[in-house]
């Protein structure tokens, strides 16, 4: 689970956020591109027009902005903590959102099936329909990956979604996400003032490390609060809601980084496995150096609440870090 969908709250503080709207019956586009908003964030409803997710920086910021076209539309709403008490349980409520996750799932693995049926009737058939398959793999792995970024509590169908869109992929050779995926001119980003959130974590310690050791040397950085940032000319945001560089799908905002800067050096790839590792908690790549690390950046987070010192600190850490993987490579 991505360290940035933790549960704000400390142990006996509420677990979840609420979104409670008033949306009237009419018109209807309005209802239903609400709807598609929460859908869209990951939300479940647990009651007809109360909907919930669980307490976290990101899911703050995502219901703001729903609020906020709630709001724009001329209907009303409200954002609250809770826990439940009486009625449906923490349980439930994780089993409501695997529940939905499941579903998302289910369809993706159908579609894969039937993607995976067309290339068997192409290789019987004279038409050469390529591009469109690789096309229809392309947006499937897009989907896959929205979907995992608001699998909030490990859903089973994940890993049969996975392999199916997987071995589509395989059969063209190439990973159609690595395809798709553009690049960005280093040279348009210096210069730059880098914004991101408050209270910064290894995600964003890292990715502040990254920019300013091989993105821009002269970077500024400024930390923000979560709710409702507008950047200002020539910022950049990173790591927060509609960021120009933030996790997509299954990697966090350092690895988007890496792929979006042509950032290849193995030393850095090594550095992006143990990031992703703590910052998703999904033991993905297994790295050894991984407990350790994360013991250090919760050291650097629990003795200093001051970002811009927690960002020297981390500088230093990433620093070494890298040196040490740099030498190993030689």
């Amino acid at each position: 689970m991505n360290a940035d969908l933790e549960p704000m709250a400390e142990t006996g503080e509420p677990r979840w956020l609420l979104l409670i709207h008033q949306i009237p019956p009419k018109p209807d586009y309005f209802r239903v591109k609400v709807w598609r908003r929460l859908q869209k964030i990951g939300a479940v409803a647990i009651k007809n027009s109360v909907y919930v997710l669980p307490k976290n920086d990101q899911a703050l910021e995502d219901f703001q902005w729903t609020l906020r076209e709630i709001t724009e539309g001329g209907a009303e709403g409200s954002i609250c903590e809770a826990d439940f008490i009486d009625g449906l349980s923490n349980d439930q409520v994780e089993a409501l959102f695997r529940a939905a996750r499941d579903a998302d799932y289910a369809a993706i693995a159908e579609e894969a099936r039937e993607l995976a049926r067309a290339l068997q009737l192409r290789g019987k058939s004279n038409v050469d329909e390529g591009p469109n398959l690789q096309t229809a793999v392309e947006r499937l792995r897009r989907r896959l990956s929205e979907v995992v970024a608001i699998d909030f509590f490990d859903a089973l169908g994940r890993q049969a979604a996975e392999e199916l869109v997987s071995e589509l992929e395989a059969r063209f050779g190439a990973s159609a996400r690595d395809q798709a995926a553009s690049r960005a001119n280093a040279q348009e980003f210096r210069g730059r003032v880098w914004v991101t959130r408050k209270g910064i974590h290894v995600d964003r310690m890292a990715s502040a490390w990254l920019i300013r050791r091989f993105i821009d040397p002269k970077a500024e950085f400024r930390f923000v609060a979560a709710r409702g940032y507008r950047p200002q000319k020539d910022e950049i945001r990173f790591d927060m809601f509609e960021a120009e560089f933030t996790h997509q799908g299954d990697r966090c905002t350092f690895e988007v980084l890496l792929d979006r800067m042509a950032l290849s050096t193995a030393p850095l790839h090594a550095i992006g496995e143990i990031i992703h590792d703590i910052d998703l908690k999904d033991t993905k790549f297994g790295r050894p150096e991984v407990a350790g690390i994360d013991r250090l950046i919760t050291g650097i987070c629990t003795a200093h609440k001051d970002d811009d010192t927690r960002l020297a600190r981390a500088v230093a850490l990433f620093d070494d870090l890298h040196e040490s993987f740099a030498r190993r490579s030689r």
